[in-house]
């Protein structure tokens, strides 16, 4: 019988190391990624409190026009320039980045670029 390694659950056990190492306050605010097969989104989050602060994803109505027709890696760095706009809106301008277990490459480096790009600081 072949043992196979769930990706997903090693994915969660990283997770789970990394969030007891960093947490969110009102002052250094979390932004996290989380990445689907179609889709990326990130919140930023309030750790706290327990509140979300700031999302955006390609599914968000005003971001879903603009990556239509895009590759995944150009809609993540989208979603990174929201989320860091909306952050700076609502007076947030330093971060912990929290890459949700995933290697820090592709899509997850382009979220953040573009987070970074939009003038968010981590």
């Amino acid at each position: 019988m072949i043992n196979k390694v769930d990706k997903n659950e090693s994915r969660k056990a990283r997770h789970r190391r990394v969030r007891n190492k960093i947490s969110g306050t009102a002052d250094k605010p979390r932004l996290n990624v989380f990445r689907s097969l179609k889709h990326i989104y990130a919140q930023i989050i309030d750790d706290e409190a327990g509140v979300t602060l700031v999302s955006a994803s390609t599914l968000s109505p005003d971001i879903r026009k603009e990556v239509e027709g895009k590759t995944k890696k150009e809609a993540a760095r989208i979603v990174g320039l929201a989320v860091g706009r909306k952050a700076l809106a609502k007076g947030i301008e330093r971060v912990v980045f929290d890459r949700g277990g995933y290697v820090y490459m592709g899509r997850v480096q382009q979220l953040a670029d573009g987070a970074r790009e939009a003038g968010l600081k981590f």
